[in-house]
């Protein structure tokens, strides 16, 4: 199967060569890593069958957060943690795009503009929530930062999972529920409290004169669904956690110097190709690359670390209101389903005999320096 590791070790030399004085350090360092995970490069280990002596050489990943092929573990337990923290509540899925004109200035600083982003939509939904026209009470909010489209166009959004409810502290604390099954917020009073607040964030860091004055005065894209028990809302969120959206099961082919991958058309949702030189498929990959040590993944309002005594008080009444809720939340804490290969001691099955097991009998030492 083709992967972005194999297009970059093909095509990553010339590429550095034509724009690696311009390339920030992270965008090189993904590449080596990408290129090298699982490889001799960064070291492993030598296995033997115990029943047929096969060899099986197993080497390190690179544990990078962009690596198609990393994190398969991580994610899990990322999931696992966020399904046992979920109140037993229905949910909310909002998300908030920036249009067009602005994204230039967020590309070129990124690590405070995304941050702004995220800080801004959260700070929309609780000024509304807080309302109590709306709702009059905390929602938990769990923000994921979003950079991309299916055919990695730099699209930056964030999708923000909220409770359809919140809680209320006053002289008489209570879990208040939406005053709707199937409706929260007007997305359309969020938009312009949306627009307002990153307004200021852009002005704040002295870069309003580089955004044009006409984004301030057309209308921003939020949306607002309902989204269950926020189980697949979580797991789709899961998914981009740790990784950009191109899986490698998503190329098809690279030759004469083009790359061919498949996507699926947002609004028609049929599966549709997208076709690009070799550079511009690499620069669309690197464009989604987070910046050093950012955060994609931030909690707010009840879901907040500072928001703990209440967050626990709003979890004992919502279990405490139905038995079936407490089965439902029951459920969210199950562990996903464990690896269908055969262990034993910690061993794997052998893949060739099926029989014996893998073992351990030489450490292969990494060839480069760890990153």
């Amino acid at each position: 199967m083709l992967e972005i590791a194999d297009i970059f070790r093909q095509a990553g030399a010339a590429y550095r060569k034509a724009f690696g004085s311009r390339m920030l350090p992270s965008h090189l360092k993904v590449m080596r890593e990408v290129e090298d995970c699982r490889t001799a490069a960064l070291g492993g280990h030598l296995r033997e069958c115990d029943h047929c002596d096969a060899p099986r050489y197993s080497y390190h990943s690179c544990k990078n957060r962009h690596c198609p092929k990393c994190q398969g573990d991580q994610t899990s337990r990322w999931l696992r943690m966020k399904r046992s923290r979920l109140l037993p509540c229905p949910y909310f899925l909002a998300t908030f795009t920036l249009p067009a004109q602005l994204r230039p200035v967020v590309r070129t600083h990124q690590k405070l503009l995304y941050a702004a982003l995220m800080t801004a939509a959260a700070k929309s939904l609780l000024k509304l929530t807080g309302d109590s026209k709306y709702l009059g009470a905390r929602p938990g909010l769990l923000a994921v930062l979003h950079t991309w489209t299916r055919d990695l166009r730099y699209h930056p959004h964030v999708h923000i999972l909220v409770t359809a409810g919140g809680w209320h502290e006053g002289d008489d604390p209570a879990w208040v529920y939406s005053k709707r099954p199937n409706f929260l917020l007007p997305a359309r009073t969020l938009s312009p409290i949306f627009r307002a607040k990153m307004r200021d964030a852009v002005q704040t860091a002295g870069l309003l004169s580089e955004v044009s004055s006409t984004v301030w005065k057309k209308n921003w894209v939020v949306h607002l669904e309902h989204a269950g028990s926020g189980e697949r809302a979580l797991e789709y969120l899961a998914r981009y956690v740790f990784r950009i959206a191109l899986v490698n099961s998503r190329l098809e082919r690279f030759e004469n110097g083009q790359v061919t991958f498949r996507y699926k058309d947002n609004h028609t949702q049929r599966t549709k190709h997208s076709t690009l030189e070799v550079s511009r498929f690499i620069a669309r990959f690197l464009q989604h690359v987070l910046p050093k040590g950012f955060s994609k993944v931030r909690s707010y309002g009840l879901f907040s670390p500072t928001q703990k005594d209440q967050l626990d008080r709003a979890r004992a009444v919502l279990l405490a209101a139905s038995s079936a809720q407490i089965q439902d939340l029951s459920r969210h804490r199950e562990a996903l389903p464990t690896c269908r290969i055969a262990v034993a001691n910690g061993d794997p099955r052998c893949p060739v005999c099926k029989i014996g097991f893998l073992r351990i009998v030489m450490t292969i030492p990494r060839t480069r320096p760890p990153p």
